[in-house]
């Protein structure tokens, strides 16, 4: 039975250097208090209670001395503007009862209560470790259109996260301006009631919305565009990663995801959507990380995030819940709590960090621990919690949200089993641990056996569709079977009039499956594709987000089926990290280029600094040039059909001193360099 019984509990603060904030005589500090997640209402999160406050001021004096200032009853408190603020329910702020300097030295707050004593929240308080949530754009109107008196609807173009900016209007006392939030799901009320007398702005401060447009009434006079502005807030996470393509679809579905992506990073956390369920969803977190880590420095993020997980995990059975920091309307199964196992390896291969794996390995293990509690003697693992009697749908999924049928729960399961134990062998050969590698290492191969034996039709050569076959090529096939599944997947793929047939953790793989094994023109044709189900269909229905099915149903910002767009940078443009060398120590570059691409390109920062591949099409022959950082070396596969058709910058590779040939190996030539910049050229084969 799943109870909730938590390794940790955790209550994150914040610090701030206020020294420049400082002068000479009376210094006043003041707060508002917000809801948050703390107490987000009735909805389908669950509360702790009513705001509170603690605060700690350390204080170094020039002479060395030190004195703490900490917050107590002596402290003062009053109503603010604010008069309601729910994460889930909006903002609604009257500026008449504004007080002006009430945070300034001189405020007089004889009218104010004393502060009173709450009980503390249970957890261990530790430091929040990643990037605060900012306004981190600011967008014009693209579009005003007056609807009647005072009534108006906006439009920026692209649906963010954020909230709209009101900016020095005027009007009367009392006036309360209207704003709604267009969206397909509810995202809170808004509305700013004037104090009058002169220039006045508002924007929201404890919840955020989701719109690309809005419409507000009760406004005084005319509208104008430089009155109003769309702030996008997320965490303050810098986009390191860069992909760029002569196909603008493929630009296109980079960018939309892109945006989904950073429209649902808030509070150290990646949510599912941004405004109707925003909610810590480990399964939807761990099969995007790998594209998140392509595009942005997520090593902070990520650690704080994966530490909630591991927090979350129940310490007796090792069971990892649907969402972390834990939620109870978080639905989901294995392929969620194997976020545990999934997202420490990846952040180590992409970051080099051996910490994230100590700090991690027992809640590795401990989720491959309560995995087997479900698996059978054959090595079939189906979960049917809370109990095979009575399971529960919401706690066992398999994949998720396919455009039509979905694979058997139990192989999606098997399948997750085999990912978790070979992954933390991975995890157990980077620490040292060879006797438990050995250990979780056998626990795979036994799981892939099983999961050939149980699902393989040798009559048909297939292990289905759906991504029956996707998730069988991934896990390696015996040679007697591998050219008939990949045949089988082939005429799937036709039979599907050329488009996916996955849901969310079988399309992560679905792309760089197809190019691992020979069909890297047939992923180029299905990404290409704008009928449905196709990411460029939701495109041509006027998305600027992913969404969350493939055919418009629920909700329209969903970063999850983002797993599936890695293909651009690790096969497309070419460029990964080496497992034997992580952290891009030793960067692999191989690019494959596919249908009728011109060039491609994708560069990002790694822990040595910036490493690059760009290629094009001149004349018959292909030109790559990379970038590899100080400290890193590289092995770069050219398409070649001999290594004598390749030079780089000209010249011979024969006579470098840094570059070696190393084999000519299914049409490439492959090359091993120390750090540097280098162009190879070579001749495609016609």
């Amino acid at each position: 039975m799943i109870r909730n019984n938590f390794r940790e509990y955790r209550v994150m603060y914040l610090s701030y250097d206020i020294k420049n904030l400082l002068h000479e005589g009376e210094n006043v500090i003041g707060a508002i208090l917000g809801n948050g997640f703390y107490n987000p209402g009735y909805y389908w999160t669950q509360g702790y209670g009513t705001p509170r406050f603690i605060g700690q001021i350390y204080l170094t004096y020039t002479d060395g001395t030190e004195e703490v200032i900490l917050s107590d009853k002596s402290w003062k408190a009053s109503k603010s503007p604010i008069l309601l603020d729910l994460i889930y329910d909006g903002e609604h702020y009257d500026a008449r009862m504004e007080q002006p300097g009430w945070s300034a030295p001189g405020f007089n707050d004889s009218g104010w209560d004393q502060a009173a004593v709450r009980r503390a929240p249970a957890g261990v308080m530790k430091a929040q470790m990643s990037p605060p949530d900012r306004v981190m754009e600011s967008l014009v109107p693209m579009k005003i259109e007056k609807l009647g008196e005072g009534h108006f609807r906006a439009d920026f173009g692209q649906e963010i996260s954020g909230w709209l900016h009101l900016l020095n209007i005027r009007g009367e006392s009392g006036r309360r301006v209207e704003i709604k939030y267009i969206s397909e799901s509810p995202v809170g009320d808004n509305s700013y009631t004037m104090k009058g007398g002169g220039p006045e702005s508002y924007a929201t401060r404890f919840t955020w919305y989701v719109f690309r447009e809005v419409e507000i009434t009760n406004w005084p006079g005319d509208l104008k565009a430089e009155q109003i502005r769309a702030e996008a807030v997320y965490s303050d996470i810098e986009t390191t990663g860069r992909f760029e393509c002569s196909n603008d679809l493929f630009n296109t579905i980079n960018k939309i995801w892109w945006r989904s992506q950073t429209d649902n990073m808030h509070g150290g956390i990646a949510s599912d959507c941004p405004h109707r369920e925003r909610s810590p969803y480990t399964g939807d977190g761990q099969v995007a990380c790998v594209t998140v880590m392509h595009n942005f420095d997520a090593r902070t993020f990520y650690t704080k995030w994966i530490q909630d997980i591991l927090g979350a995990q129940n310490p007796e059975t090792g069971y990892v819940p649907n969402g972390a920091p834990w939620q109870p309307g978080c639905g989901g199964g294995v392929a969620w709590g194997a976020a545990m196992n999934i997202m420490p390896w990846e952040y180590y291969l992409h970051y080099g960090e051996l910490s994230m794996l100590k700090n991690n390995y027992e809640g590795m293990k401990g989720y491959i621990k309560y995995m087997l509690t479900w698996t059978d003697n054959n090595g079939i693992m189906y979960s049917q919690a809370p109990d095979k009697a009575n399971p529960n749908q919401w706690i066992n999924l398999g994949d998720w949200v396919a455009p039509s049928n979905l694979p058997p729960d139990e192989m999606v399961h098997t399948f997750y089993l085999w990912r978790c134990a070979s992954m933390t062998g991975m995890a157990a050969k980077a620490l040292g641990k060879k006797d438990e590698e050995a250990e979780f290492n056998a626990l795979a191969a036994k799981t892939r056996e099983a999961f050939q034996n149980k699902y393989f039709d040798p009559a048909k050569g297939t292990y289905g569709k759906y991504g029956g076959n996707i998730f069988a090529l991934k896990m390696g096939l015996p040679e007697d079977q591998k050219k008939r599944v990949i045949s089988a997947l082939e005429s799937d793929i036709h039979e599907n009039g050329d488009h996916l047939d996955t849901g969310i953790f079988g399309t992560q793989f679905f792309f760089e499956v197809l190019a691992e094994n020979g069909l890297n023109e047939l992923a180029y044709k299905v990404m290409n594709q704008r009928t449905q189900p196709s990411y460029g269909w939701w495109i041509d229905q006027g998305a600027t987000t992913t969404w969350e099915e493939w055919n418009g149903n629920g909700s329209r910002n969903h970063p999850m089926f983002g797993g599936g767009i890695s293909w651009f940078y690790r096969y497309l443009a070419g460029m990964n990290p080496d497992p034997d060398r992580p952290g891009y120590r030793n960067i692999i570059f191989k690019p494959q280029p596919a249908g009728d691409l011109k060039y491609a390109s994708y560069s990002n920062i790694t822990p040595y600094g910036k490493a690059a591949i760009s290629w094009r099409k001149d004349n018959g022959s292909i030109i790559i040039d990379i970038t590899v950082p100080a400290g890193s070396t590289a092995a770069v596969w050219v398409p070649a059909e001999s290594e004598k058709n390749v030079s780089e910058s000209g010249r011979k590779i024969k006579d470098s001193k840094i570059i070696s040939f190393v084999q000519l190996k299914d049409g490439f030539a492959v090359y091993n360099t120390a750090s540097g910049k280098y162009s190879f050229k070579s001749k495609l084969k016609q």
